[in-house]
């Protein structure tokens, strides 16, 4: 009997859905007939609670508002069961608006689902319509739910789950959330179909099935795509081709140089690199802002600002990793990899598929004289691949402290103690207003709290 109930679950499963992925098999689940008590006997306490529940929800059907909505929560399909937790979630979910959160809505509670199937055959609990000889609220339902057994209920597993994890993906709407699972799950008692006894275990079980779920990193990885999915939707964190939050710093730091090396041929790869459109900068308004600050304090010094990247979109990076893996390409190895093979870019981190600059809160910069009408002397070139180019070459950055070690130079360059100074002159403006530094590059910083830490966007370098 128990073989055949396992089966026909798992074709019910399947017919519901074909794209359906479960995380765990029935035998890798927690079993809930160890794990929960069993059902109260007719002559416990419980159970005259129960058949008190029973003419309470009997009465509730008298209120024809929360009637209707039993009789909704009577429908079993996940999308029936979705669209009642559309309004308290804050959005609406469906298969093509929000295929992430669809995907781990479905196949959690498809796995889920498995753990209730042992208990039922076991206890095989009569339904109270069945023990009291009447209607359910949904009178259609009744041939489909005789004999099936009330004990753990299936729609209390997937209420409670899906607000369970809802409120994961959505923590500010957990109230909202729970209050309308907790109808939900009274609702099986108002419909006839259970007692509360059932209901109020299967919350226990469906929550140690949310625990099982979370041992599972194909769960924790579909988990994050549905919190990300949320955050773009909800306007948490924008579309990658949403410049709507960034700033032309031209506009923004209009005492700054732009020399938009990506946009010309003077830089590693010696060809215009994809994406950049225009001789541009563009930033964040956060970090713009926090530049503004930097600009301000350095003109005080004497220094002005000098622009050499600041976003850099997703087709730029990929551009450079085709780059990286064509060994052949070496034109412009002279200037700025000399003492590199062209093979260990990789394996030093030189070239990466993903850059903080598409995030859109980093800068490559240097200072310029305003007395000299030059460059500041930093000792190096802008995008040196090398340690030479490390802001701890030659000096000790945390104390300011000049050296003159340069052990680290495979070609045995060093800077003098004037260009170490000019770093750190550098360095300490943009700590100051909220940057932090990159231990290989002098010239680059991010905006600590940048505000899309996990966006990487796509739209072109071009004035907005």
């Amino acid at each position: 009997m128990l073989a055949a109930i396992f089966f026909c679950g798992s074709l019910q499963v399947k017919a519901q859905n074909d794209d359906i992925k479960l995380y765990f098999s029935t035998e890798e689940l927690p079993d809930l007939i160890k794990c929960l008590p069993p059902p109260p006997s007719f002559n416990s306490p419980e159970f005259s609670y129960d058949v008190v529940r029973y003419q309470w929800g009997k009465i509730q059907r008298l209120d024809s508002v929360r009637a209707a909505i039993a009789r909704r929560d009577a429908v079993w399909s996940y999308e029936a069961l979705l669209a009642e937790f559309n309004v308290p979630f804050g959005l609406t979910m469906s298969k093509t608006e929000t295929p992430e959160i669809w995907k781990l809505m479905v196949n959690s509670m498809a796995t889920t689902d498995q753990m209730r199937v042992a208990p039922k055959a076991f206890y095989h609990r009569l339904r109270p319509f069945e023990m009291y000889e009447e209607h359910l609220l949904s009178p259609e339902t009744e041939a489909e739910l005789s004999g099936e057994g009330s004990y753990p209920s299936g729609h209390t597993m997937r209420g409670w789950l899906a607000a369970l994890l809802l409120a994961e993906i959505n923590p500010a709407r957990a109230d909202t959330l729970f209050a309308r699972a907790w109808m939900y799950c009274e609702s099986r008692v108002i419909e006839g179909a259970h007692w509360q006894s059932d209901i109020d275990a299967t919350r226990v079980g469906a929550s140690i099935g949310f625990a099982a779920l979370h041992t599972s990193p194909e769960f924790l990885e579909q988990l994050a795509k549905a919190q990300d999915e949320f955050k773009r939707l909800s306007g948490a964190i924008p579309s990658t081709d949403d410049a709507s939050h960034f700033v032309n710093l031209a506009e923004a730091v209009p005492d700054a140089i732009l020399e938009i090396r990506y946009f010309g041929t003077y830089n590693f790869v010696g060809t215009r690199i994809d994406g950049y459109l225009e001789p541009t900068a563009l930033l964040t308004k956060q970090a713009a802002e926090a530049l503004k600050a930097v600009s301000d304090d350095v003109m005080k010094q004497g220094y002005r600002l000098k622009i050499y990247d600041a976003y850099r979109p997703q087709c730029a990076v990929d551009n450079f990793v085709r780059w990286a893996a064509d060994i052949s390409d070496t034109l412009m190895k002279p200037y700025f990899y000399p003492n590199l093979d062209k093979s260990v870019l990789f394996d030093q981190l030189y070239i990466m598929e993903k850059s903080g600059h598409t995030r859109g809160s980093t800068v490559d910069l240097t200072l310029f004289d305003m007395a000299t009408e030059k460059e500041v002397d930093m000792g190096g070139t802008f995008d040196w691949f090398g340690p030479e180019s490390h802001p701890d070459f030659c000096g000790n950055p945390e104390t300011g402290e000049y050296t003159g070690d340069n052990s680290k130079s495979p070609a045995g360059r060093s800077i003098t103690a004037k260009q170490f100074a000019n770093r750190m002159i550098l360095r300490e403006a943009m700590l100051r207003h909220g940057f932090k530094a990159l231990d290989s590059e002098w010239w680059h910083f991010t905006l600590k709290n940048e505000p899309f830490p996990d966006t990487y966007f796509t739209f072109p370098v071009k004035k907005l």
